[in-house]
């Protein structure tokens, strides 16, 4: 399938034109990859990772190098944000398995993102960080761009003839009701800022904490309802390039998608991350940190050869790009034939934004011998003999499983999927019932008791959540810490 001009419409392609296409591209040569950067600070939040060789999928071959670009929106101080920034992209080629060809690279990279998104939250709680940071992560390889994001930071692609593409997800609670719905059943509470003896005021939040995004890295202070599991797009441009821009919120608070790439068009891309910086704290002044990165995926005869004077190179380039990112008229009309044939038609490879990390951990990956069962599909961990707990397995069931039923998880990282996905803890029921009072459905919350574990004897203070035991009757079950220490 062929993605339309349109966000999230699609079109048939006929069979024998991606076939020719994929001759085609046994042709094509590498793509130049240019990058320009603006921000204007006001808290000092911001940062951007820009790395046009970023690695190589075969160490020593240069032809397999591939670039990652990326944007870290920091909240409550900038401690997330720094350490996703150092620690994130080492956490993604730790969870690809080594000696791929390229097919299976691009293949395993939605998982591998997945996985490292959740290890770099997990590592990051675990010293104790109570900031947090939206991220939006491109990588590029070749023609294939592959945006893992979560937060409210975006990022859009505009192909060579002018078309939009959606390549992130938006995660405010004030757009995405399915995130509001995830996380009120999770048990805890979306509104807005309730002034007392005053109206609410302000974007939809999350209760306790007050944070307005559903998913981040970090947040340890607001819960495990607000999660690390990225949506991923990933697609495959034409040889006639494109340019993606990436912006923190800053940004997309005062422009439309449109209005950044009217202003930019034309201009390389440094010029024009600038220009649409400007353009954002243009009507309201600076009102928090604003940054843009600009990523121009050219073919190497589209760059101009070095010019003469400094005057000849601007007016070189520019005419370039405008040539590149120029509109189609829209009363122009291509026969059907004429449309499948154009150059730069954009293919949608994959795209998943659920947020239960057990479907993102198994679903699309075909590839079965790439995962070693002796390891952490998340942490990479290395695991003993049935030490491993299934991705798939029931957590109240002990019995052996059969055949592959990888991915597995270490003890820690299952926790942590439970409770990502808020569901019970699969052990440690300590033996102590008592009536719920609050007559409160499964799985929520109704306070804290101290009790005394049967298994280690001691005493510890945990969160109780209700578990139904039938129709006729309220229970909750008392849950100890010890065994998640």
């Amino acid at each position: 399938m062929a993605m339309a001009a349109e966000a999230g419409a699609a079109m048939t392609v006929p069979l024998g034109v991606l076939l020719r296409r994929e001759v085609t591209s046994e042709r094509m040569e590498r793509p130049d990859v240019l990058c320009g950067e603006a921000t204007r600070s006001r808290k000092g939040e911001d940062f951007t990772l820009l790395l046009s060789e970023a690695g190589q999928r075969v160490a020593g071959d240069p032809s397999t190098s591939f670039s990652v670009f990326a944007l870290f929106d920091g909240h409550n101080g900038s401690g997330a944000a720094t350490y996703t920034k150092k620690n994130l992209l080492d956490n993604v080629l730790r969870a690809t398995p080594s000696g791929l060809s390229r097919d299976e690279w691009l293949a395993v990279l939605p998982r591998a993102l997945v996985a490292a998104f959740v290890k770099t939250d997990k590592d990051l709680q675990a010293l104790a960080e109570t900031s947090g940071t939206t991220v939006t992560f491109v990588i590029i390889d070749e023609w294939v761009v592959t945006v893992a994001s979560v937060g409210d930071s975006r990022c859009i692609l505009e192909s060579a003839d002018g078309s939009l593409y959606h390549l992130s997800a938006d995660h405010r609670f004030d757009s995405n009701r399915d995130e509001v719905e995830r996380v009120t059943a999770w048990g805890s509470k979306v509104g807005k800022l309730n002034v007392i003896g005053g109206p609410e005021v302000g974007p939809l939040r999350c209760w306790p904490g007050g944070l307005c995004l559903s998913r981040s890295i970090g947040d340890m202070d607001v819960g495990e309802c607000i999660i690390a599991v990225p949506h991923v797009k990933q697609v495959k441009l034409s040889n006639a390039g494109g340019r993606i821009i990436i912006a923190s919120d800053g940004v997309w608070d005062d422009l439309t998608f449109e209005m950044a790439l009217e202003c930019s068009r034309g201009y390389p891309s440094d010029i024009a991350a600038n220009r649409i910086v400007n353009e954002a704290i243009l009507p309201r002044g600076l009102r928090d940190d604003t940054t843009c990165i600009v990523v121009d995926i050219l073919p190497p005869e589209k760059l101009a050869p070095s010019p003469p004077t400094k005057w000849q190179g601007k007016f070189q380039g520019k005419v370039v790009l405008n040539n590149m990112f120029r509109r189609k008229h829209p009363n122009v009309s291509f026969k059907i034939d004429r449309e499948y044939a154009e150059p730069d038609v954009v293919e949608e490879i994959f795209e998943d934004g659920s947020p239960m990390l057990s479907k993102r951990l198994t679903t699309g990956y075909a590839l079965q011998n790439m995962f070693e069962p002796s390891s952490c599909a998340v942490c990479q961990l290395r695991l003993r003999a049935h030490q491993g707990i299934s991705i798939h397995a029931n957590p109240l069931q002990h019995e052996k499983l059969q055949g592959w039923q990888g991915p597995f998880l270490c003890q820690s990282c299952h926790e942590k999927k439970e409770a990502m996905e808020g569901k019970r803890r699969p052990i440690g029921y300590a033996s102590e019932t008592q009536r719920c009072t609050w007559g409160a459905p499964a799985d929520m919350l109704v306070g804290e008791k101290e009790i005394q574990c049967s298994e280690c004897e001691r005493k510890s203070i945990r969160e109780n959540k209700c578990e139904r035991k039938s129709k006729m009757f309220d229970y909750y079950i008392l849950l100890c810490t010890c065994h998640f220490l």
